[in-house]
């Protein structure tokens, strides 16, 4: 598939993928005009880099990881960073689940204001 059509695919910019192509993380072989091919596993491996970038893994971790993923053959190193990233989203996760519990609550005290007072607007 053409670069155009794997960025509709994996919702990853035409830019974005050039990268990843650039540090090595997907290949393409080129056309006789000079355009790129993607064979039909480079989705798979676009959307697992997005995901591993969505869970703060740098691009540089993900070029150590990314065969370790494809092949099943990974090293401690890898799992150490992995294992950071996911410490890292799940201590995110934690602190967006207190958060909606912060505005759940404020909530709670405008409905009961609300209540309370009619559909008055509150002064201050």
């Amino acid at each position: 598939m053409r670069i155009g059509e794997l960025s509709t695919r994996t919702g990853s910019s035409v830019r974005s993928l050039r990268y990843y192509e650039e540090r090595g993380l997907i290949t393409s072989r080129r056309t006789g005009g000079g355009h790129r091919e993607f064979d039909t596993l480079a989705q798979q491996r676009v959307e697992t880099i997005r995901c591993l970038l969505d869970a703060g893994v740098p691009t540089r971790d993900i070029e150590e990881m990314l065969p370790c993923v494809h092949t099943g053959v990974t090293t401690p190193t890898t799992m150490d960073r992995l294992s950071d990233a996911h410490r890292r989203l799940s201590q995110q996760i934690d602190d967006l689940l207190q958060t909606r519990t912060t505005l759940e609550s404020v909530m709670d005290d405008v409905r009961a204001n609300i209540e309370a007072n009619g559909d008055r607007r509150l002064a201050g």
